[in-house]
């Protein structure tokens, strides 16, 4: 799987806590292998994101991205729940 980095995605990925950076590493690697994997939980969103989907880096934090294609995703956000906004 070919992931995406947008321009906000990397800015606020600088931002994160040594600790969030280093699961949300462990988190991508599984990403890669399975999207859909239980433990990142997944989802589509709805109202004016509804064109995204997210999963779970930890209880607080999330990262927001657009599958492109079937191969392709382009992560677009990383946060806590202020991300939605």
């Amino acid at each position: 799987m070919t992931i995406h980095y947008s321009s906000k995605f990397a800015k606020e990925y600088k931002r994160l806590p040594l600790k969030v950076k280093k699961s949300a590493e462990v988190k991508e690697k599984l990403f890669r292998k399975n999207p859909f994997a239980a433990s990142l939980k997944t989802h589509k969103l709805t109202g004016k994101l509804k064109s995204y989907h997210s999963f779970s880096i930890d209880y607080h934090y999330r990262i927001i991205f657009e599958f492109l294609d079937k191969d392709t995703v382009a992560f677009y956000s990383v946060g806590t729940h202020e991300i939605y906004g």
